[in-house]
């Protein structure tokens, strides 16, 4: 399995238009791949939309792919789409697939650069941790990058950000996070966006 980040960022005003749009291509009878999530960016680089989507293998990925790049409308939202981009990842394979459902009101997505050669003493790294963390608030997947530099992005749900900031403190206060020698392996390369589910996320 295949995850897929599209992050558009749109023209002021255009959002709500531009989530129908998303939502019609997703949907589409050609589309391939299933939506997980849709958020808009609330922290961090603003008027973005960030669109997660699973695919069962390379050739149902390339296809999805394809057909954005080879149109002037891609997402149904050509008109109000400035930038577009896509990364492209692997699911920690210790994981579940993603489960759509009600998790939070709020969603942290965080990137990571790693070190070269990072990925898979992360991923133990995770696989130890996870589980205690989890006690505390869901985790909804992680995953390394395909393409571009070494990273990992993981996605967090939060009831609010009050919620958050306490989840994270407890965390830390009972030593269950960070992941031990998970840090070892960062290069302090890391951003962090604060994303609300839009009305047609999976996740939300």
């Amino acid at each position: 399995m295949l995850y897929e980040i599209a992050t558009l960022t749109v023209k002021l005003g255009t959002a709500a238009k531009a989530v129908a749009g998303i939502g019609e291509y997703v949907g589409a009878a050609e589309a391939k791949g299933t939506l997980l999530g849709c958020w808009a960016s609330e922290i961090g680089d603003l008027n973005q939309l960030l669109v997660l989507r699973c695919f069962a293998d390379d050739k149902e990925w390339r296809t999805e792919r394809e057909r954005a790049l080879r149109t002037t409308n891609p997402f149904n939202a050509g008109e109000a789409i400035s930038q577009m981009s896509f990364d492209t990842y692997a699911p920690f394979p210790f994981l579940p697939p993603v489960a759509p459902g009600k998790y939070g009101s709020v969603y942290e997505i965080r990137t990571y650069r790693l070190k070269h050669g990072g990925v898979p003493p992360t991923i133990a790294a995770w696989e130890a941790a996870v589980p205690e963390r989890g006690k505390l608030s869901p985790l909804s997947i992680a995953m390394y990058a395909l393409d571009g530099p070494p990273r990992f992005t993981h996605i967090w749900p939060f009831a609010s950000l009050d919620a958050r900031a306490a989840v994270r403190a407890d965390s830390v206060a009972r030593g269950v996070w960070p992941p031990k020698g998970g840090p070892d392996w960062l290069t302090g390369d890391m951003r962090s966006i604060v994303a609300l589910p839009t009305s047609i996320s999976p996740l939300a």
